[in-house]
């Protein structure tokens, strides 16, 4: 053995503990020390039965991700799981906590497995553009059956203990010590004379129904929901290899497939979409024993849209909120969206009815700002207005108790103007939610001028009480996130000017891994918003940086997007599935005419490289201005906020990829072409003079 895996006796019973917290990854040592503790127990004349345990809060919870990218390390996973399969003496795995990838494989490698009530399993390999390599894609179906074994390896997501027992993975559940449970079921074997039972062997769930029909529904699905990705197709190939071939070489078909997998490009951007998911939780000077404010009670004033999905993500994490209104007609409009949405979620089968009680029990309506007086945090969610949020705050900094945490939802207006409507701005924080806000997990938490640390820390751990992930961002107009679609969103637009359909281009983008395209979003949330916004920004825009037409004259003639049935696409009522709207094209051509542009026919690489390196460009100037620290982040706000494909690992990843270069390369082609809005950012030439990436960029201390 070595000091993370402890043997010991129990009478006739051996206890193989592995020690590695806090999640007891498998790492080469612990690999080495599994097998060792394997052989000792074959060779050991006292034993009869072996229990695999886990120290501290969880059972294993998969590979160590300190060994990601380099090279190999003998023994493997999967000799270490074919070898207990392969124990001549019983083994019995305890699960409690998470049993994850490896931690899974490694008990579907014992001839039993047990679980604590509260456990969870699951093969999460394929969030990192990988497929299970240690032969959970051809033992899990031998227990599970092709169906279940389908939907667990392909989804990722992980089921309780109660379904792992109701799917055959597992044999029985406890309660309390896993020690106490692993040795209890230990002696039963012993007295029962079970022997050895291997996964591999049992072939049961193979046969009861048509695997054929199930592996061919599952690749459709596939093909529909997950377009671009690499690793989901193989890992139906290899499940269906649990079907068609012997264990032994369809381990070696899972081999082979998961090779593919490791050497895929787009494995390399699914770990780093992984490790940027947990960088981002990493505020350097705020010191991990920075005090936190309990957040017991919120209020969110405004009940559009927007104030709806925030009050629901609050409540939903079981915290009660009072949602403010200007009059009762607006306020019962809101109430009754906040049941409906809900009401929804039942029907879809994602909430229950006493769910769905309990969370609008929480829910509060409230018409007069003397409500809030208690409350520890308070949303102002309100239109993106500065008079309207002055009016809002200057509102509760005269309400709010001491110590009360006033936020604004704001998408692009200066939060250190907003914190100075109050006589507290160390007590104010941005928090852009992004819509819905009850289903987006993206959450920009602006770090204003005189934001305290203890602020922050809060907000940040109330993140993950509200199951968001959150990204610190400095003040700027449209912080990140918007800051950058705006480039983007305007060479779409000018693409539409250039010769372009707004089909063509949201099918380029599509294509190339945006979950929706340009101008479908912008249908979607509505082109009065970005109209707004456009108008204030003619303000402060130097007269050299053209805006595009098409946006104004859509407005301007009241085709707004969904809202309105029109925009840059028709919706039939009550529909959202966008048809071509027949006023569109007449309205391009005016457009195309009136600035002099000979519409011409586009190519879908054009169209992605106009629009993708715009976001890159702005995204170097935000970096180099401190408005992040990483790229990492910038990378995470577009995966989790705007639908940029995971497996590209976000707009910064993607340009690494490339060669940084190359993409000024063809940023200063555009320069050259359409004028200084196109100007390369500093540090993107800095880098690329270097041979550098945006990754290794750090700001200067």
């Amino acid at each position: 053995m070595n000091s993370s895996v402890n043997y010991e006796h129990q009478g006739r019973i051996a206890l193989i503990t592995l020690n590695n917290p806090p999640v007891n990854a498998l790492g080469q040592a612990q690999r080495q020390g599994l097998l060792d503790a394997l052989h000792e127990a074959q060779s050991d004349a006292q034993v009869d039965v072996l229990v695999l345990l886990c120290s501290g809060r969880t059972f294993i919870a998969g590979a160590d991700i300190k060994e990601f990218g380099k090279p190999p390390q003998a023994p493997s996973l999967p000799d270490v799981v074919n070898a207990f399969e392969q124990s001549a003496k019983p083994c019995v795995a305890v699960i409690h906590g998470m049993a994850l990838g490896g931690g899974l494989e490694m008990a579907l490698g014992c001839h039993y497995r047990i679980a604590h009530r509260d456990a969870q399993v699951g093969l999460p390999e394929v969030k990192l553009g990988l497929l299970p390599g240690a032969g959970g894609t051809q033992r899990l179906p031998r227990l599970a059956g092709i169906g279940k074994a389908l939907d667990m390896i392909v989804s990722g997501a992980p089921i309780d203990a109660l379904q792992a027992l109701e799917s055959h993975i597992i044999d029985e559940l406890f309660e309390g010590d896993p020690r106490a449970a692993g040795v209890a079921f230990a002696q039963r074997m012993l007295d029962e004379s079970l022997g050895v039972r291997r996964t591999g062997d049992q072939t049961a769930a193979l046969d009861s129904v048509d695997n054929s029909a199930l592996i061919a529904a599952k690749r459709a699905e596939v093909a529909k929901r997950m377009p671009g990705f690499f690793s989901p197709p193989r890992c139906v190939a290899a499940v269906e290899a649990a079907v068609c071939l012997p264990l032994a070489e369809g381990l070696q078909r899972e081999r082979a497939l998961f090779q593919e997998c490791l050497g895929s490009e787009q494995r390399a951007a699914l770990v780093h979409a992984f490790f940027a998911e947990r960088q981002c939780a990493r505020i350097e000077d705020v010191p991990k024993e920075t005090p936190v404010r309990a957040i017991k009670r919120v209020g969110v004033v405004g009940g559009g849209t927007m104030g709806v999905g925030i009050a629901l993500s609050f409540v939903s994490a079981g915290i009660p909120v009072t949602l403010l209104e200007i009059n009762e007609q607006a306020l019962q409009r809101a109430l009754q969206h906040a049941r409906e949405t809900c009401a929804a979620s039942v029907e879809r089968g994602s909430l229950s009815a006493e769910l769905m009680g309990q969370r609008l029990a929480l829910l509060h309506g409230g018409l007069d700002y003397n409500e809030l007086a208690e409350a520890d945090l308070v949303i102002e969610a309100v239109f993106e207005s500065l008079e309207a949020k002055r009016e809002v705050f200057e509102r509760l900094d005269q309400v709010c108790k001491p110590g009360a945490i006033l936020a604004s939802n704001t998408s692009s207006l200066d939060l250190d103007v907003i914190a100075a409507f109050t006589a507290r701005p160390q007590d104010v924080v941005g928090l852009h939610f992004f819509s819905p806000a009850n289903v987006m997990r993206l959450l920009e938490v602006v770090r204003g001028r005189d934001t305290s640390l203890e602020v922050l820390a809060t907000v940040m751990r109330l993140s993950k009480t509200l199951g968001k992930v959150a990204v610190v961002v400095g003040v700027c107009d449209g912080f990140v996130g918007n800051r950058m679609i705006f480039q983007y969103g305007r060479e779409a637009e000018f693409l539409l000017e250039e010769g372009a359909t707004p089909e063509q281009v949201d099918a380029a983008l599509r294509r190339f891994g945006l979950a929706m395209g340009p101008n479908a979003m912008r249908d979607l949330s509505g082109l009065d918003i970005g109209w707004s916004i456009r108008k204030r920004q003619r303000e402060t825009l130097p007269s050299h940086y053209p805006l595009p037409g098409v946006l104004d004259k859509l407005c301007e003639a009241g085709m707004l997007g969904q809202k309105t049935g029109r925009g840059f696409y028709r919706y039939a009522p009550g529909s959202r599935r966008p048809e071509p709207n027949p006023a569109l094209m007449p309205l391009l051509e005016a457009v195309s005419r009136e600035k002099g542009i000979t519409r011409d026919d586009l190519s879908d690489q054009y169209i992605v490289e106009r629009c993708i390196f715009a976001l890159i460009n702005e995204g170097a100037k935000i970096l180099e201005e401190g408005i992040v620290r990483r790229s990492s982040d910038i990378d995470v706000i577009y995966l989790h906020g705007y639908g940029f494909a995971a497996w590209r690992g976000g707009p910064m990843f993607y340009a690494d990829s490339l060669g940084l270069d190359k993409v000024l390369a063809r940023i200063r082609e555009f320069h050259q072409r359409f004028g200084a809005w196109w100007e390369p950012a500093p540090l993107l030439v800095k880098l690329a003079a270097q041979g550098g990436r945006f990754a290794d960029w750090k700001p200067a201390s």
